[in-house]
């Protein structure tokens, strides 16, 4: 049976984009080094208003983002002065280190054509000795990333390695991210090397270890340590696996991420103050601190 069964909340960022919080919960902060888990649209806006979502530029530390979409466009800007338009299947890994400014930029012609946007937000904390290293910025296209069919099962590991596999994103820490598409009726395993492992359902529903409780889109599933989960679909199901060790408590406050309350206080001090380096080619608004 699962450990913990986690329900998304709703956050409203504004303009009509909502989106499926999991991660950090009051029950569970974090799945290995996986602290932050978002899952946003899918979303149309009209052209004259697509703008308005846009995610002007703000400050990480002490983290990794990345940015995974199913449809859609978004355009990446930081301060190392990289511009990349990431699609569906691409993997921005942006290692925040000792800090980096981003916005994320709906300014692509194509950004909400056809399904719209979705995509998966997720931030991996990073171990205590890398949390200050040099910023970085890696762009994986979608035709780098390994995959594997077996029958009525799709998946494309992300990062980490998993099933056989192994990505050629760059990680810091032992980690997995799997994106699995299951037929109706057919079911997959979960990594057994990885101490702390979850599933977040997209879309669709599944069962484990035929428990009989389906789990529809919007739950992540956490298993045990030592356990050997099943996922069993009874209809065509999306689903996330991730995970990895886990990395120790951790800090986090806004978008700043740590092991030491101090550094995230610093980090506010200098984002108020103007410290933090801007994007070159998106310098002139930005998010405000918040109060």
């Amino acid at each position: 049976m699962p450990e913990l069964v986690i329900e998304a909340r709703h956050a409203d960022l504004g303009h009509g984009l909502v989106v499926r919080r999991l991660l950090p919960h009051a029950r569970r902060r974090m799945v290995g080094p996986f602290v932050f888990f978002d899952h946003a649209g899918p979303v149309v806006l009209p052209a004259a208003t697509a703008r308005q979502a846009d995610v002007r530029p703000h400050p990480h530390i002490g983290l990794s983002t990345v940015s995974y979409l199913f449809s859609g466009v978004v355009t990446h800007r930081d301060s190392l002065g990289f511009e990349q338009a990431i699609r569906p299947g691409d993997v921005n890994w942006m290692t925040a280190g000792r800090g980096i400014v981003h916005s994320e930029r709906f300014d692509d012609p194509q950004a909400f054509a056809g399904a719209g946007v979705e995509l998966l937000q997720s931030w991996v904390a990073l171990p205590q000795h890398d949390e200050e290293i040099e910023p970085s910025f890696r762009h994986t296209p979608v035709d780098r990333l390994p995959v594997l069919q077996d029958g009525g099962v799709w998946m494309r590991l992300i990062a980490g390695e998993a099933f056989g596999l192994e990505s050629p994103v760059e990680t810091h820490s032992p980690t997995f991210y799997v994106h699995v598409a299951l037929d109706a009726g057919a079911g997959t395993g979960m990594p057994e090397g990885p101490t702390e492992r979850a599933a977040y359902v997209v879309r669709g529903r599944v069962e484990v270890d035929g428990e009989g409780e389906g789990h529809g889109p919007g739950r992540m599933i956490v298993f045990a340590s030592g356990t050997r989960p099943r996922l069993h679909a009874t209809e065509a199901s999306v689903v996330m696996l991730l995970g990895g060790e886990p990395l120790g408590e951790r800090h986090v406050w806004w978008n700043f991420v740590s092991s030491r309350r101090e550094r995230i206080e610093q980090a506010k001090a200098d984002w108020k103050a103007g410290r933090f380096a801007m994007p070159p080619n998106d310098r002139d608004e930005f998010i405000p601190l918040p109060e």
